[in-house]
């Protein structure tokens, strides 16, 4: 038994979308220096953190086959991959789209499989089951949208609602 399902994987990508949409409205109400302002997070700011996310799924995304690798050289550079606030939403929007497209593809068979890939942070051959790996590209986007979602807040935005459940209900 798979440690989770096609079906996870499309409601997942779905949220992200959702959420990374919510996350982007309200960051658009901020000044690119409000954006751009060390606020303690891991990553300083909400435009590195946002940048990091989409590096992240751009990389996760590659692995599973649906993008190229993305350009930015490794975790180090992830924040500072998308500097430009225009071009970071239109590239946000393709990512959205190509997740909820791959995910429609997925299918159950395909997750109980391994996945081989390098890993540049630990610098060797790393083999997991693909179902955790799903399951981790869709939880390391939470995690650091939640930074993100503090952050907002913190500045004074107001982003939606985080609650998987209400999703449905606010579409």
């Amino acid at each position: 038994m798979s440690l989770i399902t096609a079906a996870y994987a499309r409601q997942m990508a779905a949220y992200n979308a959702w959420q990374n949409g919510s996350l982007v409205k309200a960051a658009d109400g901020l000044t690119d220096e409000a954006r751009k302002a060390d606020r303690g997070a891991f990553f300083g700011s909400i435009a590195a953190t946002l940048s990091h996310i989409l590096w992240a799924d751009q990389i996760w995304l590659s692995r599973f086959g649906a993008v190229e690798p993305p350009a930015a050289p490794g975790i180090a550079g992830s924040a500072a991959a998308h500097p430009d606030w225009e071009a970071y939403k239109e590239k946000r929007a393709v990512m959205d789209e190509v997740a909820k497209d791959w995910a429609a593809t997925l299918g159950d068979d395909w997750l109980k499989g391994d996945l081989e890939w390098y890993s540049g942070l630990l610098k060797a051959n790393i083999t997991k089951p693909r179902a955790l790996l799903v399951a981790h590209m869709f939880n390391h986007a939470t995690h650091h949208r939640g930074q993100v979602h503090a952050m907002l807040t913190a500045a004074g935005a107001k982003p939606d609602d985080t609650d998987l459940m209400l999703m449905a209900m606010v579409e």
